[in-house]
């Protein structure tokens, strides 16, 4: 089973939805590590920005810490799922999960191309030219 990503910055590419122009297929637990690698940065984003804080009262304590930091791990999580800051959709295409897997035949292909290009510069080297 797969899901549909369009192209970067659509807001809420990485959400499944079918964007205009051919979005492509990626597989589910894949666009899942992506959204959680993305709720982790912004849980640590938040608790930055909690950190720098003016919010100290005289009503804090362990446990509303404890809540406040449980509050905005499920905030991270929510916001990662819209993937409307669109970090998941770039790990995705960075990782290349955007793209249909080669063929062995095309892999093999690659591989003699490269030993190919190898082969002519090693006797070019020998003849005393370079490329």
């Amino acid at each position: 089973m797969t899901q549909d990503i369009g192209p970067i910055g659509s807001g809420g590419a990485v959400s499944g939805t079918r964007a205009a122009g051919g979005a492509r297929a990626i597989d589910p637990e894949k666009l899942k590590v992506a959204q959680q690698f993305e709720a982790i940065f912004l849980r640590q984003m938040i608790g930055s920005m909690r950190s720098s804080g003016l919010a100290e009262g005289m009503f804090d304590s362990s446990a509303s810490q404890q809540f406040r930091d449980m509050a905005d791990a499920r905030t991270a999580d929510e916001m990662s799922k819209t993937g409307s800051f669109g970090i998941a959709d770039m790990l995705i295409r960075q990782f290349g999960w955007d793209k249909p897997a080669a063929s062995p035949q095309a892999a093999l292909r690659g591989i003699a191309a490269i030993e190919g290009d190898n082969a002519a510069m090693a006797a070019t080297t020998a003849k005393g030219k370079t490329p």
